[in-house]
């Protein structure tokens, strides 16, 4: 029998943290929960859940903050689920490092289903026919170990940091559309607005040096999507 995957919230509504974690028993989760957002970063990294469901507004230290904190040190999924729905608020959670957003109020089908497609992809079995090792240049990815070195230096990526790289790695040099990458990754239909996959692509060229204005390695094709350029 399958260990459960171990979820945790970080979230100072008791009744909606209990409700939370309710959904996600039922769903097959093991949930724990973490209501102090001083205590969640040291929490997180020593315990290194599967998935963290952080809310935004905690007293103390709000789940920005805790984020930025943990980012460095925890590799596994920050789904970020807040009352706060502006479009900034999603922009300026990506740019801290989670890998999804949901807005409040919780609905448990699509909480449970976001969490299901981002756990699925770090137990993905290759096809036996399928690379496990792409070399590109520079640029090695390993998806057995899920690690990934640029010039021998092994580089620090987050859980959807390296899905993505390894995504654009397996069609170097071809153009992929936003549309793709959205029901690939994320597994929903882009709706021309979200800038999640934007600001990982952001993130993701800051780790491998790539010049944000002038990319060589993952370039933006303007109306399309991106592209994988490696020599």
């Amino acid at each position: 029998m399958d260990t459960p995957k171990r979820i945790m919230i970080v979230e100072d509504d008791e009744k909606l943290a209990a409700l939370v974690a309710e959904y996600l028993t039922q769903a097959g989760f093991e949930p724990v929960i973490e209501t102090n957002g001083l205590n969640a970063v040291s929490r997180i990294i020593q315990e290194a859940p599967d998935l963290v469901i952080l809310d935004w507004m905690l007293p103390d230290k709000d789940g920005i903050e805790i984020c930025k904190e943990v980012r460095s040190r925890y590799p596994g999924v920050i789904l970020m689920l807040t009352a706060r729905s502006d479009e900034i608020d999603e922009i300026q959670a990506f740019e801290a490092g989670v890998d999804d957003y949901l807005a409040k109020p919780v609905r448990p089908l699509a909480l449970t289903k976001r969490i299901k497609s981002h756990l699925t992809k770090t137990e993905i079995e290759l096809p036996p026919n399928a690379p496990k090792r792409i070399t590109l240049g520079r640029l090695v990815i390993d998806a057995a170990r899920r690690e990934a070195h640029l010039n021998d230096v092994l580089l620090d990526l987050t859980t959807g940091e390296f899905d993505l790289l390894w995504y654009f790695a397996q069609r170097p040099g071809q153009q992929i559309t936003r549309d793709e990458t959205y029901r690939d990754l994320r597994g929903i239909e882009w709706d021309g607005l979200d800038r999640s996959i934007d600001l990982r692509v952001a993130r993701l060229r800051k780790k491998l040096g790539d010049d944000a204005r002038m990319p060589s390695m993952i370039k933006s094709i303007r109306g399309i999507g991106y592209l994988l350029a490696v020599n």
